[in-house]
């Protein structure tokens, strides 16, 4: 559930498409072919760090990245999963889960910033978020 005045912040919105909602973040697919790579968004407005979500959310946060990093694992190689909630850039809270091959654009440094962003095919897109959707029900 939102609180009444949630609204995605414009750079996420342009930069993924949407996934899934879970009860407390909209799980969205960085538009990115080159990674798989989740970004969830607490449904809470103005709330910047994860420290200002109530000890219930800030629980159920944790739930749901466990979620999203086991929809990646069963959905595709990983070699490891990076987790990452910096702000810098887009200050509303947002958690990235990536799942990262070795020997892929970035390895082994980090996934931000890396030049070169290729859009998902519609039909590929179509057939990720699919599958992210079925591992996330299950």
């Amino acid at each position: 559930m939102s609180t009444p005045d949630f609204a995605l912040d414009p750079r996420l919105e342009h930069d993924t498409r949407p996934v899934a909602e879970l009860p407390l973040c909209s799980v969205r697919l960085m538009d990115d072919l080159r990674f798989r790579w989740l970004i969830l968004v607490p449904r809470r407005a103005n709330v910047v760090e994860i420290a200002d979500l109530a000890e219930a959310d800030r629980a159920q946060l944790w739930r749901e990245v466990d979620q999203c990093a086991a929809a990646l694992r069963g959905t595709g190689p990983c070699t490891k999963l990076n987790l990452g909630a910096l702000g810098n850039v887009v200050s509303q809270l947002h958690v990235h889960v990536v799942a990262r091959m070795e020997g892929d654009t970035a390895w082994p440094g980090p996934v931000w910033g890396v030049a070169g962003r290729l859009a998902y095919a519609p039909s590929l897109l179509k057939q990720r978020t699919e599958a992210l959707q079925k591992a996330l029900a299950g």
